[in-house]
């Protein structure tokens, strides 16, 4: 463990710790912040009025529009000399999302991201191959900062570039490898059509986020790598990656820093809170941030919460992996689906290539999902010469149960596209799996 003391903290020792970084992290915002002077007079809270984590929820919530309503700094809670490093969303949604850290943020940044690195296998002296984007996107630099404090050999690699990134593999012997499960994906398919078994590589943990994945892509991943494919979580309005990692002891849910982030989860209609074990929208409070405290952040993703102990010792409570969002999620007829909801079914038969994405288009007024998926070229023979038929009876056969495993989870009926293997596009960073041509179709 990087902070054992911390990490191990009884849940006694760990609330007082809460309570005490909730109080100030209140006050901070009272005094420094008049968009939540505001928000906490509105509903009668004032930061002495606070008795303990009994109280979280009078306090109000925080919502990705209120970051963009207050760009770009309304709501940093220190002066501008202050402020060291700024990050932002890429605001392809309306405005990005700004963000600021004072060097005390920066240090706590690096804490926890380390601690994430260690959870997953890290040691000082791995070379650590980090292949997340650096720059706005807090990926990068946040593992960097992390991998550093470790003690690890940083291998600044960033994204994309997959020959260079073979090369460096090769060359440098990386212990651990950092970066979205998609780009890990293409980048051992690069290697194998290059006569190179990404079995024989150096690497013995990955660390993996900043795209939604599910059990079977760890499956996939650690079956074609040799390792161990753990997951992170982070987003950037709390303050990046680190903010839960999983074990590679026990490989069952996200421990959470909550020495730094308090954790929730509310019903996400209601915004009531709900129990340990219940699905709903996860929440957050930022507990140590000095230049943009945070206070019941919405995130949008669907999770639930454990405080059981785990096999690695720690005492910290655990988040699910993510199932969705709440803004990614698609109504089809009707019926809510989750994108998410389509990975394990692909990947779980051994036909087809981890590689796909989902087409939304509306037909006669209704809305109709289309599957394009790559076959597995091993299963259909393609590397010996023969070539991938799509109109032939076994072509019909796949695609006809693909289409009724997906029917039974989904419940609604997906149109399915057997594709050539490799002619999808391959993803240089964040995979985009979802194409809504919905409006496009709207303004012909």
């Amino acid at each position: 463990m990087f902070q054992r003391e911390l990490e191990t903290l009884s849940r006694k020792d760990l609330v007082r710790l809460q309570e005490d970084r909730l109080r100030e992290t209140v006050e901070r915002v009272w005094h420094r912040v008049p968009f939540y002077r505001e928000k906490l007079e509105s509903t009668g809270v004032h930061p002495t009025s606070l008795r303990g984590l009994e109280d979280l929820h009078r306090l109000p919530f925080t919502y990705k529009k209120d970051l963009r309503d207050q760009y770009p700094f309304g709501l940093f809670a220190v002066d501008r000399q202050d402020v060291v490093r700024i990050h932002a969303s890429s605001g392809t949604r309306g405005k990005p999302t700004v963000v600021g850290y004072t060097r005390r943020d920066i240090t706590c940044w690096a804490e926890v991201c380390a601690r994430a690195i260690a959870i997953a296998g890290g040691r000082p002296g791995d070379v650590f191959h980090n292949a997340y984007g650096y720059g706005l996107f807090t990926g990068g630099l946040g593992m960097h900062y992390g991998a550093e404090l470790l003690g690890a050999v940083t291998v600044p690699v960033s994204g994309g570039n997959r020959s260079r990134q073979i090369t460096l593999i090769h060359d440098f012997a990386p212990r651990g490898v950092a970066g979205t499960p998609s780009f890990l994906l293409s980048l051992a398919e690069m290697m194998m059509a290059e006569g190179v078994d990404p079995l024989d590589t150096s690497i013995e943990y990955g660390i993996f986020g900043a795209e939604p994945w599910s059990e079977e892509m760890r499956q996939a991943l650690e079956g074609i790598w040799g390792i161990d494919a753990l997951d992170i979580y982070g987003l950037s309005e709390v303050i990046g990656p680190g903010v839960s990692m999983e074990c590679r002891e026990g490989k069952n849910g996200l421990h959470i820093a909550e020495d730094h982030f308090l954790p929730e989860i509310v019903d996400p209609n209601t915004g009531e809170p709900l129990s340990d074990g219940q699905e709903g929208e996860l929440v957050f409070t930022s507990l140590t941030k000095e230049a943009f405290p945070i206070l019941r952040y919405r995130t949008g993703d669907i999770a639930s919460l454990t405080r059981e102990a785990c096999r690695c010792g720690r005492t910290h409570a655990r988040m699910s992996r993510i199932k969705g969002r709440i803004d990614d999620m698609l109504i089809i007829r009707g019926v809510n689906v989750f994108p998410s909801e389509i990975e394990p079914v692909v990947l779980g038969m051994k036909e087809f290539a981890p590689h796909y994405r989902l087409l939304v288009n509306r037909v006669d007024t209704l809305d109709a999902l289309t599957l394009e998926v790559e076959v597995n070229p091993e299963f259909f023979g393609t590397k010996g010469g023969s070539h991938f038929d799509p109109t032939d009876d076994e072509s019909h056969r796949l695609s006809a149960n693909l289409r009724q495993r997906l029917k039974e989870i989904l419940g609604v009926t997906t149109e399915i596209n057997l594709m050539e293997p490799g002619t999808l596009p391959r993803s240089e960073g964040k995979a985009v799996r979802v194409i809504d041509q919905r409006d496009a179709m709207l303004r012909r």
